[in-house]
């Protein structure tokens, strides 16, 4: 079973087996989590995403996906990204949002990853609303099979992390 821990802080700080990145479909970084993830990785991560980009994903990473790169000078061995949806609260979007946390998952376990770090994924500048977004990412960590022995889910905020904490703990 999946142990899943919370933390306040910046999650380019994390030691982890692979950090997942919030992306936006290009790849080639942008603001927020990708932003920072990009900044701090350095150009290496940039080189991967944009080789992705001239093969296998010309058309940029859809929605519920993820794929990996190297982490370059993160304290992590690789990067998941995987794109989130954007908030609507006239359309259910969730299950794509449930795909971007199992998909990632998904991938970890092809890159035998043992600890993986979550930013809260489509909850900054895609609006989702804090408390569900949390919910949707304790729910579907736990119902994934996955060989991955922590995630560690990273709130950059304090109110952040505290609605995480009770997502993990049932609140």
């Amino acid at each position: 079973m999946t142990v899943i821990d919370v933390v306040e802080g910046d999650i380019t700080t994390i030691a982890v087996d692979a950090i997942v990145n919030a992306a936006n479909s290009s790849l080639l970084g942008g603001g927020g989590v990708d932003g920072a993830i990009h900044r701090a990785g350095g150009p290496e991560i940039l080189a991967e995403c944009r080789a992705l980009r001239a093969t296998t994903l010309p058309d940029g990473l859809p929605a519920g996906e993820a794929v990996a790169t190297t982490a370059g000078r993160l304290p992590a061995r690789w990067v998941i990204h995987t794109v989130g949806p954007v908030y609507a609260a006239g359309n259910d979007r969730s299950p794509i949002l449930r795909s971007a946390y199992r998909r990632s998952l998904m991938v970890a376990d092809e890159l035998g990853a043992a600890t993986v770090a979550f930013p809260l994924i489509s909850a900054g500048i895609y609006r989702w609303p804090v408390e569900d977004a949390a919910a949707q990412a304790v729910s579907v960590i736990r119902a994934t099979a996955t060989s991955v022995a922590t995630v560690t889910l990273v709130g950059y905020s304090t109110a952040t992390a505290d609605v995480l904490r009770r997502a993990v703990a049932g609140r």
